[in-house]
């Protein structure tokens, strides 16, 4: 498969998911766009563009009042590389929480068909200790341990919804 390929399939599962809780009436969320800049085209088919600018995350959107935002990754390895998240979006990411927001990032661990639910907040606690000379990757055996992984529920096929009630649930405990 091809590197621009790799989690097309992921992706078309997450965006099929939102759809049915927008039509559940359960949540709202968005595929964002990544902004091209068209250079040559021929009918509806690009053949020559550049990414105009970072775009900020793969989805956002509302559920029960809030404002959620996330990233959306496939590796085919037994670890995530932090690498594969850019500075722009990690930004993203901490401005929704910084307002109030829920932000996360779902990884598809390909080999093993598992995906997993990460809070921001653990994310961050990774980045950090990476720029300190720290791991530069999260390992399937931690995200086993510190992150949600992302099962069939009556809901949906993949109710990753399920973690972020998890979240809020944690917020009024505290």
């Amino acid at each position: 498969m091809s590197q621009g390929n790799r989690g097309m399939a992921f992706e078309m599962m997450l965006n099929l998911i939102n759809q049915m809780y927008a039509n559940q009436k359960v949540a709202l969320i968005n595929k964002r766009p990544t902004p091209v800049k068209v250079l040559k085209s021929k009918g509806t088919k690009v053949l020559n563009g550049f990414y105009e600018a970072p775009s900020t995350v793969d989805y956002d959107g509302v559920y029960k009042g809030r404002a959620i935002a996330f990233e959306a990754k496939s590796v085919g390895i037994d670890r995530f590389d932090l690498k594969n998240l850019h500075q722009h979006q990690l930004n993203y990411l901490e401005k929704v929480e910084n307002m109030d927001g829920i932000s996360f990032v779902l990884i598809e661990f390909r080999s093993t068909k598992q995906i997993f639910f990460i809070p921001y907040s653990t994310i961050k606690h990774y980045v950090n200790h990476a720029s300190k000379g720290g791991r530069k990757s999260i390992p399937l055996v931690d995200l086993e341990i510190y992150a949600y992984e992302v099962k069939r529920t009556k809901r949906s096929t993949l109710d990753y919804l399920e973690w972020v009630d998890k979240l809020l649930e944690d917020e009024v405990a505290v």
